[in-house]
């Protein structure tokens, strides 16, 4: 995508072409709003899954995307998978995200795990993925994705015994947490085998009806089906569905094909301290000195791993 954008720039003769391929204002600053609209996200589930079941919440969650994505499938019409190959790695993609990781993540949150320690384990994807992705790609592994799984991985125990100090940690919580993480991991190494590529909207709509098919059974198994209707719920449930699966979203995919994918994940490593500050100020979590160092030690751990670096 970077040579696409260095082609079209030489390409450009003059300034006022140049000018007119000048990405908006708003796409600008849209890293920055990423940023905040993704680490809300783990405060406000931390908050909504004290009131509903993790599971019986989310397949809530994945019914009201489908309600919105739905009619703008049928107005957009984008082509399905062609083969049921194509299906498949669809629906493993969606089962991967949607179900394990979503799934685990929140029910951490309902095992009492803070949402900033849960958003600093499940942000040390890229430095797993990094680790890993030679396995498939055949990439050897340079010294600086050694130190940079070693920081993640440092910074990660530093903030549990920081939190230790001021609360009981949830074992099961960061076990979820840690299996969350898995989830993604997985999910991306699954795409950069298969090269899974298809309309955002179709993508979207598939994996959205897995996450729903399969997050439903275990609601009725292993959930309680009780779902609270306040003000509280509703307003979770509405960020959640707009301003975390809608528009953040859209907001990725727009930087990703303006060339700004490069920007969004050095922003990345900024999620867990950007979550931890807002659950401080949201519902009062406590983030001891020790806690803020190792963020800051994870962060510079995600950062020596995160796409665009070489070794």
């Amino acid at each position: 995508m970077s040579q696409l954008s260095e082609q079209a720039s030489a390409a450009s003769p003059n300034p006022t072409t140049a000018q007119s391929e000048r990405p908006p204002l708003w796409l600008s600053a849209g890293p920055a709003i990423f940023l905040l609209l993704w680490s809300l996200g783990f405060p406000i589930a931390k908050i909504a899954t004290g009131y509903v079941d993790p599971m019986l919440l989310l397949a809530a969650r994945f019914a009201l995307v489908l309600v919105v994505l739905l009619p703008l499938f049928v107005w957009l019409r984008p082509p399905l998978p062609r083969t049921r190959a194509a299906w498949g790695h669809q629906i493993v993609i969606g089962f991967l995200i949607q179900t394990l990781y979503f799934g685990l993540a929140w029910s951490a949150f309902a095992l009492d795990a803070s949402a900033g320690t849960v958003a600093l384990i499940v942000s040390l994807q890229p430095v797993l993925v990094a680790l890993l992705a030679p396995s498939i790609t055949g990439e050897v592994i340079g010294l600086k994705r050694w130190i940079g799984f070693a920081l993640g991985l440092a910074g990660a125990v530093i903030v549990i015994l920081g939190r230790a100090e001021a609360e009981a940690t949830s074992t099961a919580g960061i076990v979820c947490a840690v299996g969350a993480l898995l989830g993604m991991s997985s999910a991306t190494l699954y795409e950069k085998r298969f090269g899974v590529s298809q309309h955002p909207v179709t993508s979207n709509v598939i994996q959205y009806t897995t996450g729903l098919v399969t997050t439903l059974p275990l609601a009725f198994v292993f959930g309680q089906l009780s779902f609270t209707v306040n003000g509280v719920v509703i307003a979770s449930l509405a960020y959640l569905v707009i301003g975390n699966s809608l528009i953040a979203i859209s907001l990725l995919l727009a930087m990703i094909r303006r060339g700004e994918a490069s920007r969004v994940s050095a922003l990345f490593y900024l999620v867990p301290p950007c979550a931890a500050l807002l659950s401080w100020l949201l519902i009062g979590e406590e983030m001891p000195p020790l806690a803020w160092l190792g963020m800051a030690v994870a962060a510079v751990g995600v950062a020596l791993v995160r796409p665009g670096r070489s070794g």
